[in-house]
């Protein structure tokens, strides 16, 4: 593909044994990024605390329904424009990863009942990207009550409860059909990821909606292809049914702790190398047993800034080698991926809105006392903190009998974590996100579209060598 050519992607992927071929049956693997913090806000991408319905109720508040409107309605127009297609475009990765949160198609008082607005939205990406011969998958994010116990689901509690109400999943299902009614002749879509990182309990309800959602797609569009996440974060596929769903690809999440600031660093040792190749092969044996094509979802480090790492450039140096030996584990058969992230504030994005912009500049001091608090659990740490809560949380785990702690699920969270879910980035959260919101009070409409043009990529800051490594190994396909 080049950037010059349009619209050349005239046939919808389908499955072939291990791999995606299009219509001329031509080997495609796609390599892209995920547009997270845009149809889903996530607190670390653009800012605010806690989860994106409480920042919207909070800036609504203070802010008013038309002043509200305006801000978000720009927010959304500036965030991915025919520039970003066209910056994807020009370092040749092909496909583009939309997270969407379901209150944009339908109102929890109002349920079944879907908004134009929400397929307008989605419509634009997607013409935007068929401009430049990109592919979309279209992710589902955030559903009612949340398919997992992260804010990223946008439930506001740390329960999946999306698991527990039959109502929630029917009217995940029948936004599918709407969905892939709406979308089944487009050739540009790559296909449809109906759960972002589930976490089922039980194993067996999630297994029960694929096999609900897959029929339910498949009866008005029986060609695009399905993207799987695996359950428990897109990390365990071992209760999956032995019979895999045609035309069908199954999705894992690949992070390395490595590439996080509560993780070691990476050396580029033997030992760390075969740990990541481990690591990998264990979330894709079903994928591998099956001889089934993989798609890698989401991956990738944080990396630090001069604000909070004295040695950032040494430390992002780590962070690069550890994403190109990952990328070239993906390389050795052929992986699909989608790197997390596009866009945000600093943290992970292959663009990330400018220090000085007016945006940057007005919540500097709430991100400075954020990330002291720790109330984002991603890319942070809780060395300013440690103090307050080691003691308390000490007392709590006192309290609860040592075989019980790690009952809850998930598993893999210690008994520490799920206290720092619920306390900090729960109800602290909430707090904070009203006074976040009290920055945006009294502003003009001109200063609001000051603050959300920040996120222009013309007003955004380019990660150089984030973007040259990933064009290096789009050239590999």
């Amino acid at each position: 593909m080049t950037n010059g050519s349009k619209r050349t992607i005239d046939s919808i992927l389908k499955v072939s044994g291990t791999g995606l071929i299009d219509g001329t049956g031509k080997k495609v693997i796609l390599k892209g990024a995920g547009l997270g913090g845009h149809l889903n806000m996530e607190n670390f991408i653009t800012g605010f605390s806690g989860h994106e319905h409480e920042h919207r109720a909070a800036l609504l508040s203070v802010l008013g329904p038309a002043k509200y409107k305006f801000f978000f309605d720009k927010f959304l127009e500036y965030f991915f424009t025919a520039s970003d297609a066209k910056l994807f475009a020009s370092l040749g990765v092909n496909c583009i990863r939309v997270p969407f949160n379901y209150r944009h198609f339908e109102d929890d008082m109002n349920p079944g009942v879907y908004k134009a607005e929400g397929f307008q939205l989605l419509d634009r990406i997607v013409d935007l990207c068929s401009q430049e011969n990109l592919y979309v998958i279209l992710d589902l994010h955030a559903v009612p009550g949340g398919q997992n116990q992260d804010w990223h689901s946008d439930s506001g509690t740390n329960k999946a409860q999306f698991w527990n109400f039959k109502e929630f999943q029917d009217r995940m299902v029948n936004l599918w059909v709407a969905l892939a009614n709406h979308y089944r002749d487009n050739p540009f879509i790559a296909g449809y990821n109906p759960l972002n990182e589930p976490a089922d309990p039980e194993h067996t309800n999630l297994i029960k909606f694929y096999q609900r959602v897959e029929k339910a797609i498949r009866e008005v569009d029986p060609d695009h292809v399905l993207f799987l996440d695996g359950n428990t974060y897109a990390m365990d596929f071992s209760h999956f049914p032995s019979e895999p769903f045609p035309n069908t690809v199954y999705a894992c999440h690949d992070y390395s702790m490595m590439g996080f600031p509560v993780g070691d660093p990476y050396l580029g040792t033997g030992e760390q190398k075969t740990k990541l190749r481990r690591t990998f092969e264990r979330k894709v044996a079903f994928m591998r047993e099956h001889k089934l094509p993989i798609w890698n979802g989401e991956f990738g480090p944080v990396y630090a800034s001069p604000s909070d790492d004295a040695d950032f450039e040494h430390t992002n140096a780590q962070r690069f080698a550890l994403l190109q030996e990952q990328l070239s584990i993906y390389r050795e058969t052929d992986i699909s991926w989608s790197i997390w992230l596009y866009k945000d504030i600093g943290y992970q994005g292959m663009v990330y809105v400018s220090p000085t912009s007016p945006y940057m500049q007005l919540i500097a001091p709430f991100l400075a006392k954020k990330k002291a608090l720790n109330l984002d659990f991603w890319g942070c740490s809780d060395s300013k903190v440690r103090g307050v809560y080691e003691p308390f949380v000490q007392a709590l785990k006192e309290m609860v009998p040592e075989h019980l702690r790690n009952r809850k699920y998930p598993n893999v969270w210690t008994f520490e974590r799920q206290v720092e879910r619920q306390v900090r980035e729960c109800l602290l959260s909430e707090y904070m996100g009203w006074e976040m919101a009290e920055l945006f009070r009294g502003k003009t409409e001109e200063e609001l579209d000051a603050l959300a043009a920040s996120f222009k990529l013309e007003n955004c800051v380019m990660r150089e060598e984030l973007n040259s490594i990933l064009q290096d190994d789009a050239r590999c396909r």
